[in-house]
């Protein structure tokens, strides 16, 4: 079989492009990453399909000060899967921000989206009082970074990070990586708060979440929505939110395995 390595650009955002097959998957990260969080998914996938990465708009500029709102960003997902997949549905691989994307981009167009592979994050966060502090307290403090920017943003925004054990170089993260938190929270009337709608998927969803985590990034109506969709699948493992890096085998596994089943 042929395999496809080639890069294009859509709206200035670089596509990376690997495998071939019937069916393309789109991967979409979240913060503070960029398209390389998806090599080992890529490596085990790209025999049987075709695999397709970006990295978010201003996740890779180190001076980025621009925020992009929901609809610049489902957008942009829009654009990007009527290139790359034209004339047939694709499959969407979300991690993180990238889920809260993904989903919005699928409840927008569903037409667009024959299944949906989520990690970690579901439509809504846990919601103990626990919880709640803990997302406003991290999620405050990286909107703040952002705000501030430079050196000083960049070195809280880092702290951070290590607080949070992200499995990453610390020199590769920057502050401006941080506009989602600042455009969640404090984006006025295109904050993603009041832009996002509560997703229902209309496909089939395999969710793969981390159970060593301080809490949850999805409830269990989001279990409840996704085990009554036909195909659909929830699977716990052993990991924090970094699934995809801290157990990259058993998550091949199991979507191979239930890719093959719906």
């Amino acid at each position: 079989m042929r395999q496809e390595h080639q890069q294009i650009c859509v709206d200035d955002t670089t596509l990376y492009i690997e495998g071939s097959g019937p069916e393309t998957i789109l991967m979409v990260h979240g913060w503070p990453d960029t398209y390389r969080l998806w090599d080992a998914q890529v490596e085990a996938l790209k025999g049987r399909y075709r695999c397709v990465r970006l990295t978010l708009p201003g996740f890779e500029e180190p001076n980025a000060r621009k925020v992009y709102t929901l609809d610049e960003l489902t957008g942009l997902l829009s654009r990007v899967v009527e290139q790359i997949s034209p004339d047939r549905p694709v499959i969407l691989l979300l991690h993180d921000w990238g889920c809260m994307f993904g989903y919005q981009f699928a409840r927008r167009f569903p037409q667009r989206v024959s299944k949906i592979i989520g990690v970690d994050v579901g439509d809504r966060f846990e919601q103990t009082p626990k919880a709640l502090a803990f997302t406003i307290a991290y999620q405050w403090w990286l909107a703040l970074a952002w705000w501030i920017g430079g050196g000083l943003g960049n070195l809280m925004t880092r702290v951070l990070m290590r607080l949070m054990h992200v499995p990453k170089k610390t020199r590769e993260v920057t502050a401006g990586m941080n506009y989602p938190y600042f455009q969640m929270w404090f984006g006025g009337k295109e904050a993603y708060s009041r832009q996002a709608k509560s997703f229902s998927p209309s496909c089939p969803v395999l969710f793969v979440y981390g159970e060593r985590k301080p809490v949850m990034f999805h409830t269990p109506r989001w279990v409840q929505k996704v085990e009554r969709l036909p195909g659909g699948k929830v699977v716990g493992l052993p990991t924090g939110h970094w699934v995809m890096v801290q157990q990259p085998d058993r998550l091949n596994r199991e979507i191979l395995d239930w890719l093959a089943t719906v």
